[in-house]
């Protein structure tokens, strides 16, 4: 029979997240409050006997003028993806509960991998001067349930995004990542995956006499000029220091862990920071910031470090660096950045991506050709 789904409380989304191993940063109570443009609400999905089985944070985004709405489940939701009757069961319901929410479409994010290539598998596709695409390279492992969900979702009417521009990012959460594995390895363990050039410029920036600390709110416009420096970098647009703010009340205040800030210190100058966030045994290095002065001390490699340790302290079962380009050109500018990630021995992860379902195809169509604009 298909599962049953109604709002749930705050205290009963954590309550469920509580019980299992982890969940995206994304779909906590708290992420709706990191995004006053959408209004958030958690739905559950409740068994014949009245149980909680699953639980999606859904935001919704409003159409100008019309009472309709996107809404999204950023990397999410927390359902059985394994399960036989996923469609029928799980997100037949959803989708008939968002209609009836006014929703014109449903995108979603399903935390299920596809496939991971080890760091040697990675630097033997950059080396590989005919690999264009990190997507064409044999990789070290695959999971054979994703093609089979992926094809039931498409069966069902769901449409996959394509990974947007040139890097290989998808417009919403990026479809591939960079995991270090922790679960089962001594702090020792991790150390030793580093490369030699990782392990080097953490002694080069301990000797040079670099301080990494946790900082706090008061320290986020530090961070944020750092942040803006890096933006100009590297070709991005910036986001406002207000949202870093908000980001930060919401979270804190959901779980004073959930999000922490580190800086790294060198002669009374900050050269770079980063932000960490916790959900369970999942750590994520979520934003980071460099200053292009006084790089020969090595900053970034020191405060990743740190970062790694404390991860490893709280029982992280993988430290995760968020997206990485699927470009192995040399003349992408984002290369080196997967380059850096690489020297930590963790691996590449490829996700199943985020899938549409357009519930009215005309608003559907409208939303594509002004995100195409746009």
């Amino acid at each position: 029979m298909p599962l049953h789904l109604q709002p749930l409380t705050r205290e009963q989304h954590l309550a469920f997240v509580a019980a299992r191993p982890s969940a995206s940063h994304m779909q906590m109570p708290s992420w709706g409050d990191v995004k006053p443009d959408w209004r958030a609400e958690s739905l559950g999905w409740f068994d014949e006997e009245g149980r909680l089985v699953g639980a999606g944070l859904v935001l919704f985004r409003p159409l100008p003028r019309l009472k309709k709405y996107l809404a999204y489940l950023p990397e999410g939701p927390l359902i059985d993806w394994d399960a036989p009757d996923l469609c029928e069961r799980w997100l037949e319901p959803m989708l008939a509960c968002l209609k009836a929410r006014g929703a014109f479409s449903v995108k979603m994010g399903p935390p299920v991998v596809v496939r991971r290539w080890s760091a040697e598998a990675v630097k033997a596709a950059i080396a590989e001067p005919t690999a264009l695409r990190l997507r064409d390279a044999e990789a070290t492992s695959y999971e054979p349930r994703a093609s089979d969900i992926a094809d039931r979702l498409r069966r069902t009417g769901w449409r996959q995004t394509e990974p947007g521009g040139e890097d290989g990012f998808a417009a919403g959460q990026p479809r591939y990542v960079f995991q270090v594995p922790f679960a089962g390895r001594s702090l020792e363990d991790v150390q030793r995956g580093l490369n030699q050039q990782w392990r080097r410029n953490i002694k080069k920036a301990e000797k040079a006499g670099v301080k990494v600390v946790r900082g706090g709110y008061e320290d986020l416009p530090a961070f944020y000029d750092l942040y803006a420096e890096t933006a100009e970098r590297d070709r991005f647009i910036p986001r406002p220091l207000p949202y870093f703010q908000r980001m930060w009340t919401a979270l804190t205040a959901e779980d004073p862990d959930r999000m922490r800030l580190y800086l790294a210190h060198h002669e009374g100058e900050v050269l770079a920071a980063a932000t960490m966030l916790t959900v369970g045994e999942h750590v994520w290095y979520s934003y980071g910031a460099s200053t292009s002065r006084k790089r020969e001390v090595q900053p970034n490699n020191a405060m990743q470090w740190r970062m790694m340790c404390d991860a490893h302290e709280l029982g992280a079962a993988v430290y995760d660096l968020r997206g990485i380009t699927d470009t192995l050109q040399d003349s992408n500018h984002l290369l080196g950045l997967l380059r850096f990630k690489v020297g930590t021995g963790g691996e590449a992860v490829e996700y199943l991506g985020e899938w549409d379902f357009p519930l009215n195809r005309l608003l559907h169509k409208a939303l594509d050709l002004y995100m195409a604009r746009r």
